[in-house]
């Protein structure tokens, strides 16, 4: 059967790209992520079974997604997700399966994830000083991660890319460190704008825009530009001159890359949302109930019909309200 040609969205998109969250629990409590007291953890029946979330990816396949990210909260720490990984690479129509994780469980899991069928990896890695890492993460241990970044090279995955949120004052001083990483192995190292979706005074003083991370690394390296791929997401990709592998910027903030979006997300719970801040998005429970995938299919399209030019953060005051980045998948 040939492949659905991917569907393109009301502002000329192709939309051939959806981020599954199968968990909205996490072994870590990111201060970027969640408030400090943590957030309401959904209890079990209000996360969808795994023969749901492969309903709902089959069904975005067969609308012409080509490539599916899993996503949690933390998703290794779900019960059964490696079988699913299995299940979900196998399905017809899937080009490109990858996971993004937090890396604390990488150490006991990479080899399966590899043979689960898991592509790539992205790793979310905020510092590389014990400390500071303990203090954004607010109980990890540093060591943990480089742990499981050594078990997924001995895996062999091909594609390993780590997401670092820049915050100013925080960790923006380990921006260059972070660079160096590239020069000698393959990695794609991304610096995402730090996103003021959470209720906190200091929030907008903490981002640190692209074009100025993008300043800071021109004058420690020579930068190249490299040339978007198909399938990848929202990163602006530069190359040290020389290096194995290559630094990304992402701006959400700054510099909308809503322009560039080619994706549609859902929930553990079941929402689909055209944009992470889409509200509470369509719920795509009733869908599941009706036999056949015909009005899921429907649903999933609707999504991407009304899928927003460009995301509102920091446009109004409404803003300031809560946003735990657990619950969307970031």
């Amino acid at each position: 059967m040939k492949p659905a040609t991917p569907p393109v969205d009301p502002h000329g998109r192709t939309i051939n790209y959806m981020r599954l969250s199968v968990t909205d629990r996490c072994n870590l409590r990111c201060a970027y992520c969640m408030p400090a007291e943590g957030v309401p953890m959904r209890s079990h029946a209000d996360i969808l079974p795994y023969e749901d979330l492969l309903r709902i990816s089959r069904a975005a396949i067969s609308l012409g997604m080509e490539k599916i990210r899993v996503t949690g909260g933390e998703p290794l720490v779900r019960k059964g997700i490696v079988r699913f990984l299995e299940r979900l690479s196998s399905l017809p129509g899937l080009r490109r399966l990858v996971l993004t994780t937090n890396g604390v469980l990488l150490r006991e899991m990479a080899a399966d994830l590899k043979n689960a069928g898991v592509e790539s990896l992205n790793i979310s890695i905020d510092s590389l000083r014990p400390d500071t890492f303990a203090r954004i993460t607010r109980c990890g241990d540093l060591r943990q991660v480089l742990e499981g970044i050594e078990a997924v090279e001995r895996a062999g995955f091909p594609f390993v890319k780590f997401n670092v949120v820049v915050m100013r004052g925080v960790n923006d001083d380990e921006v260059a460190d972070f660079a160096a990483l590239t020069v000698d192995r393959p990695y794609r190292v991304r610096f995402i704008e730090y996103m003021p979706t959470l209720p906190r005074e200091d929030g907008k003083d903490l981002t640190v825009p692209g074009e100025e991370l993008l300043r800071r690394l021109s004058e420690r390296f020579r930068l190249q530009p490299v040339g978007r791929e198909k399938l990848t997401g929202p990163a602006a990709y530069w190359r040290i001159e020389g290096a194995a592998g290559m630094v990304g910027v992402i701006t959400p903030v700054s510099c909308h890359f809503c322009r560039e979006c080619n994706r549609i997300r859902v929930t553990s719970t079941g929402m689909a949302k055209g944009c992470l801040f889409d509200g509470d998005g369509v719920d795509l429970k009733p869908f599941l109930r009706a036999e056949g995938d015909d009005a899921l299919r429907r649903a999933l399209r609707g999504v991407i019909e009304s899928k927003p030019e460009r995301h509102s953060l920091g446009e109004g005051p409404d803003q300031r309200s809560a946003l735990p980045m657990s619950e969307v998948g970031g």
